[in-house]
């Protein structure tokens, strides 16, 4: 799947990092809520080892700066410096910008070198924003930081929506509330990923009651120029917009005990695995099945390509 900003560039020309493991917001949705505590973030000889294995062979255009809340880190300008000057192209940071509230700080990542951010925004309104983030006023603070990104020349942005029970509904609405943003290229919508075979049952929902959302909301989003992406979402659920279903992933260095904790998510089932022509569909995880079973008689596989 190729991007829209920055010359077409692909998520494999992206590597990305966790360099931190602590936030200030406690989403109900967050795939590391309950691990952050013990996941170790790379250090700085690991960060050096990274930009020269990168100057050396030339591996990619863009680095990702993740893990838990980024912009927590004081010396995060300072990363970001030493990125470019390595050879990186872009720096991107995950984030859910309530620091970026502040224009000052919006300059002191733009200058040291961040020219992509992709923002965090779990809902349409204060109301369910701050019951999903539980911080009163993160809302406003999110949607303050990406308006004031917006003013900076070069500057890209993108956003990302978790889509579960709390917030499916308004996924058209998210897409209005940003219409006016002048350099968001790309909106994703990431079906709720449980770190467990169970699930959060406050989170679940079935994905026939989000599909329509979920739908007028990439052809809105499309409308406005935006490209969109979706992730872990059945791709026969998509029909004329399976094109948007996108499970690719820049490669992720992190604390391999990690990876333990996300294959507990049990990707690719389905009852139509073996017949299924979709190279994206990561199929219905394992709490979905446990909580709504295998939909046999409401999905279809894709036809293989010859």
């Amino acid at each position: 799947m190729i991007d829209t900003h920055h010359g077409g560039l692909r998520h494999s020309d992206y590597v990305e990092m966790t360099v931190h493991f602590r936030c200030n917001l406690s989403c109900r949705h967050c795939m590391i809520l309950d691990s952050m505590h013990w996941l170790t973030p790379a250090d700085d000889d690991e960060f050096e080892a990274l930009l020269q294995e990168n100057t050396t062979h030339g591996k990619w255009k863009g680095l990702i700066l993740t893990g838990a809340e980024v912009t927590l880190r004081r010396d995060l300008p300072e990363l970001a410096m030493r990125a470019r000057q390595s050879g990186f192209e872009h720096v991107r940071i995950q984030t859910h910008a309530m620091r970026l509230a502040d224009p000052d700080y919006c300059r002191t990542l733009v200058d040291a070198g961040i020219d992509e951010f992709f923002v965090s925004v779990t809902a349409a309104t204060a109301a369910v924003h701050d019951r999903i983030t539980e911080v009163p006023g993160s809302f406003a603070r999110t949607l303050q930081g990406l308006h004031n990104l917006d003013q900076f020349p070069g500057v890209n942005l993108m956003t990302n929506t978790v889509i579960t029970r709390l917030s499916y509904d308004c996924l058209p609405q998210v897409v209005d509330l940003l219409s006016s943003l002048r350099h968001l290229t790309r909106m994703e919508f990431w079906n709720y990923w449980p770190m467990e075979e169970t699930g959060n049952p406050e989170l679940l929902v079935s994905h026939f009651e989000v599909r329509p959302f979920l739908l007028r909301a990439l052809q809105n989003a499309r409308a406005h120029g935006r490209a969109v992406e979706v992730k872990n979402f059945p791709h026969c659920l998509l029909g004329d917009l399976g094109d948007a279903l996108v499970n690719d992933q820049p490669e992720l260095r992190i604390d391999p005990r990690f990876w333990d904790e996300f294959n507990r998510n049990g990707f690719h089932q389905c009852a139509f695995r073996d017949e299924c022509g979709s190279q994206q569909c990561l199929g219905l995880n394992a709490a979905y099945v446990n909580h709504y079973g295998w939909h046999e008689d409401l999905l279809s596989p894709l036809p293989r390509l010859r």
